[in-house]
């Protein structure tokens, strides 16, 4: 059992979650504001052994040689990698603080708000303008995947089960998905060929610079569904400037600019699809999940 548990931050644990973390610490303090800077983090943390953050803070070295008892970090929002992450996670291991980030809980609201502005986007509804001269189904439309992990893995059963012809890039072949007839394509080829492309990357990741643009060419459809920005700016800028291509997301860090809303061809709900209630349980439970092995050794 920990001596000390802090949350530094609001870290979206649903009420029964944060009454669960009384079994797992002596005392616990949950903060309800973002802390203004690493002052106020490094006051907030004190003598705490264990620190709860979402991703809207962040915890590096200067916090953490501050706050000598300090021996867990719960990350409670997505870690894909050490260079991406929002703790310093290095310095932490020489440290011998233990961080546990999380990832995959909030997919389905991603591939939800995909369908639901890709049908909006074919058929005209909500009076968007028709993509085309008569409504068009999913079924037959060339989408092109970049990244397949999970949600983006998700994003391609989803189109493939209304009858689209899904195609993927990523680092790495995936054979089960190209057993179910997601087919594999060379990065080049994807985006010449496809009418809509879904990239979803991990943080951090710039994959779309002005060659790639070049090959997406006109008259396309594009989905960024990672946490920022997947294309460089001034290249999607210039390739936004034909107003036959259209960018989708779901918030502003998507897109990489406040200065690209006011553009016609730009649609962006700017609220985080994957931020529902399912979402926050699954967040939750694999916080929760993460103390427990680590108090239990695992």
């Amino acid at each position: 059992m920990f001596e000390k548990l802090v949350a530094i931050e609001p870290v979206s644990l649903v009420p029964p979650a944060e009454e669960q973390l009384r079994q797992y610490a002596r005392q616990v303090v949950l903060h309800r504001d973002i802390p203004r800077d690493d002052a106020e983090i490094a006051g907030r943390i004190g003598d705490a052994d264990a620190v709860l953050l979402s991703y809207t803070s962040r915890l590096g070295r200067a916090v953490m040689e501050r706050c000598p008892n300090l021996r867990y970090v719960g990350m409670c929002c997505s870690l894909y990698s050490e260079e991406s992450a929002n703790v310093d996670i290095p310095y932490a291991r020489q440290r011998g603080i233990d961080v546990r980030g999380i990832r995959d809980y909030g997919d389905r609201g991603v591939v939800e708000y995909v369908l639901w502005q890709l049908v909006e986007i074919l058929h005209g509804f909500g009076g968007q303008p028709g993509w085309e001269a008569v409504p068009r189904e999913i079924t037959g439309l060339r989408a092109g995947i970049v990244g397949l992990g999970t949600s983006g893995g998700m994003i391609a059963e989803a189109l493939r089960f209304m009858g689209a012809d899904v195609r993927y890039y990523s680092r790495t072949r995936k054979p089960e998905a190209e057993g179910r007839g997601i087919r594999y394509q060379p990065l080049d080829a994807l985006l010449r060929e496809c009418e809509a492309v879904f990239t979803c990357l991990n943080k951090n990741v710039i994959l779309l610079h002005e060659e790639q643009f070049a090959q997406l060419g006109s008259r396309k459809i594009l989905f960024n569904t990672s946490i920022g920005p997947a294309a460089d700016l001034a290249a999607l800028e210039r390739w936004l400037g034909d107003g036959r291509n259209l960018f989708c997301c779901d918030t502003v860090g998507a897109l990489g600019s406040e200065g690209l809303l006011v553009r016609p061809n730009v649609l962006c709900v700017n609220t985080s699809a994957g931020r529902t209630r399912e979402a926050f349980v699954l967040l939750s439970q694999k916080v929760l999940a993460n103390i427990q092995d680590h108090l239990e050794g695992r």
